[in-house]
């Protein structure tokens, strides 16, 4: 019997590898456009999207207008269409294992609908039962708790049956805020602000994709705390 009928996943730096090859340089790109001379290592990229979130540092930091948006996100989809990220070794196992034994697969995530189902059908042959992306607008992405509600409603679940996986905060405020058990995906981010974040605040933090292997699939579910 699984231990959580859902396994909602965010998808970059949780499931693919994607920031660092992918999402840092062709934002640095639209940067270099619309904010000229305007620098940002990966590390401060990373803290932007962990706090506030990418939406929001876009939207209250950089305080693109409409048009400069518009523009960025097509920079952004132009580029992604084109190079599809490699996922984490153990990834297809987990997710085979989840379906084997009638457990769902949902994505809640800051990457477009269409390319999240992209990658996951090229990786693993399968499609997520639901897909909540980008494209779904401001009302209806993390930190916003509606994905997480949706999921529920529709498939009937309750809190304690799905289980979080993302490796940045917007996730785990959202989980939060739905009483859904939240892991923090940490065999990625190295910034210590994040590191300890989430390891003082999440319900589990994991090193390693094997360790949310064995959370899902063993036989007791352990505390972070």
């Amino acid at each position: 019997m699984l231990k959580y009928k859902c396994l909602v996943l965010d998808h970059d730096d949780t499931v693919f590898d994607s920031t660092k090859d992918i999402h840092y340089p062709v934002f640095m790109r639209a940067l270099n456009e619309l904010r000229p001379g305007m620098k940002m290592t990966f590390d401060e990229y990373n803290l932007a999207c962990f706090d506030p979130g990418f939406g929001e540092y876009c939207n209250d930091v950089l305080k693109l207008s409409e048009e400069e948006m518009e523009f960025q996100l097509a920079n952004w989809d132009n580029y992604v269409k084109e190079h599809i990220p490699s996922y984490y070794e153990g990834f297809d196992k987990i997710l085979k294992k989840q379906k084997s034994e009638g457990g769902l697969i949902c994505v809640v995530s800051h990457s477009l609908s269409d390319n999240i189902k992209r990658d996951y059908i090229e990786s693993f042959g399968l499609t997520p039962d639901m897909i909540f992306g980008w494209d779904k607008g401001d009302g209806y992405r993390k930190p916003n708790p509606f994905p997480l509600e949706e999921i529920m409603r529709v498939y009937n679940l309750k809190p304690d049956e799905l289980l979080m996986v993302d490796d940045l905060k917007p996730g785990f405020d959202m989980a939060k805020k739905c009483k859904v058990d939240f892991a923090c995906a940490g065999w990625e981010k190295t910034t210590p602000l994040i590191k300890d974040f989430m390891k003082k605040n999440c319900d589990y933090y994991l090193e390693t994709v094997d360790e949310l292997y064995n959370l899902l699939f063993s036989d007791e579910k352990k505390s972070n705390k």
